[in-house]
């Protein structure tokens, strides 16, 4: 018995030491433990609130880009059609011109050969009077040294 009696003072003597460690442990706990895992779940927070944070931005910014590029795509078409238009119509005024000018051109290659043919008819009706004259001196003079030749006979 004189173990158990050895053991007996041996745990007697070491209860100071097991309440020391009891109020050791329980400061730790109360004033460095909990603060820190206080401290480490707000950190968690913050950062887990710092990611959501920055992926709805990403998520903002790349709405933004796509909305910007949509933007960029209609500004392009509406230049597009609106130069499609401007070329359409330019075409529609040289056709314009030039349907005029085909016109005028049209009048005036009419009206030249009005001029000619009224030309040709006055030349015809000239040629015609000057062969009638002609017609008539070479009759004139074939039948004279004929009328004069029969007057001395």
């Amino acid at each position: 018995m004189d173990t158990l009696s050895q053991l007996g003072e041996l745990l007697l003597s070491s209860i100071p030491a097991i309440i020391g460690l009891l109020i050791v442990w329980a400061a730790y706990r109360g004033l460095v433990y909990g603060p820190l895992q206080k401290v480490l779940a707000e950190r968690q927070a913050r950062t887990e609130g710092a990611i959501q944070q920055a992926q709805a931005e990403i998520a903002s910014a790349e709405a933004r880009t796509a909305e910007y590029e949509q933007r960029v795509r209609e500004a392009r078409t509406q230049i597009y059609l609106s130069q499609e238009a401007h070329s359409r119509r330019i075409m529609q005024e040289r056709d314009a011109a030039l349907g005029k000018a085909r016109k005028q051109a049209e009048a005036k290659v009419r009206e030249a050969r009005a001029a000619l043919e009224k030309d040709v008819l006055a030349a015809k009706g000239g040629l015609q009077q000057q062969a009638e004259i002609l017609a008539d001196q070479i009759i004139e003079s074939v039948l004279r040294p004929a009328a004069v030749a029969g007057g001395r006979s």
